[in-house]
């Protein structure tokens, strides 16, 4: 096992990329720029090493990323409406970048931060940590933040992403990583072909501004049931309103409950890869790309709907309005703790 490091000297300041290679062909590639991982290589059944995440073809154009491809987001993953933060009687105003709300940590979050970068190896992993201090009213939230995301990878194909965080104010935070998945391999389909197997039997309504309304639906019977698997192509097509609202697709929250693990499954059948995701959180935003930027220069060629599948473990900010959902408020005596694990693998 080993890892690359390369400096980006085109750009200013220097980013750093790292590589993770195992030894078994798998890769995992990210700058210290946002965190943003930029290619994930696995082989198929055949042994073909393919890339299987979406990236930009030129580097710079990660200093935008409006679908915020690979980054780490922060210091809360979601929409939070009216870019209103409430905490404890009081109210904050966070910087808006969709409208009048603010989204996934607002146009500085974590992923348009420089972090810092330290690296180390074990007798089963390779592995770089990330950090950063987010100061007092960074964005307009409350608190200095300190916080580290390891991220690690093992000869069993186990890619972990390790998130800590200590703040010295109450203050919220809900990180998670914003990869987009395409396991047909350097983006020859689109996702609509992946089958996804999940237990969770719950998920967030939507309004028609992509805010949690407050209601958590049962997936019984509907297309957000995905206990027995599910292709996404059949749900897309779908009339159910959730369905429709964000695009015909998911943008959507689902809760993790009595769960058993692996977490979520997704198969690609033509490559016959796999992807199994681990998770300590509470739930998952899903989001099948229904609304991703056409004509974006990708590694994978030019941007389109349905092209990546993020799977986005993390807690969610409508619990800031709602209190059934899982709490998100850090506070100084506490400190803030989440693993997700993503496992590379072929069907047999």
């Amino acid at each position: 096992m080993k890892i690359i490091e390369q400096h980006l000297t085109e750009i200013e300041p220097t980013w750093q990329e790292f590589t993770l290679v195992n030894d078994n062909q798998t890769e995992v590639s990210f700058l210290n720029y946002g965190g943003i991982i930029t290619e994930i290589k696995t082989p198929d059944q055949d042994g073909n090493v393919e890339n299987i995440v979406l990236g930009f073809e030129d580097y710079r154009d990660y200093t935008a990323n409006p679908a915020f491809f690979g980054a780490i987001i922060g210091r809360v993953a979601g929409r939070i409406p009216n870019a209103s933060l409430p905490i404890n009687n009081q109210t904050y105003q966070l910087s808006a970048n969709e409208g009048i709300n603010h989204l996934h940590g607002g146009p500085n979050g974590f992923h348009s931060v420089l972090w810092e970068a330290e690296s180390f190896r074990t007798d089963h992993s390779v592995g770089v940590t990330l950090t950063h201090r987010s100061p007092d009213n960074d964005g307009g939230y409350p608190g200095t933040l300190d916080v580290d995301v390891t991220y690690e990878l093992d000869n069993q194909n186990r890619f972990t992403i390790t998130y800590h965080a200590k703040t010295d104010k109450t203050t919220p935070l809900a990180l998670t990583n914003h990869s987009y998945f395409n396991l047909s391999g350097n983006g020859k389909h689109t996702v609509e072909n992946h089958s996804i197997t999940m237990p969770s039997k719950r998920f967030a309504e939507l309004d028609s501004n992509f805010i949690p309304t407050g209601n958590i639906l049962d997936a019984a019977g509907t297309p957000f049931d995905f206990t027995n698997g599910r292709h996404i192509k059949g749900s897309i097509e779908s009339d159910h309103p959730q369905n429709k609202i964000v695009g015909s697709g998911y943008d959507h929250y689902f809760l993790f409950v009595n769960r058993v693990k692996p977490d979520v499954k997704v198969c690609e059948p033509e490559s016959g890869r796999t992807l199994t995701v681990t998770t300590d959180e509470p739930g998952m935003v899903m989001y099948t790309s229904n609304n991703l930027d056409e004509n974006l220069k990708l590694k994978s060629g030019t941007s389109r709907n349905y092209m990546g599948l993020c799977l986005e473990t993390q807690r969610h900010p409508a619990t800031l309005s709602h209190s059934n959902f899982p709490p998100i408020l850090l506070t100084p005596e506490k400190e803030y703790r989440s693993r997700t694990t993503f496992t590379f693998d072929t069907e047999d």
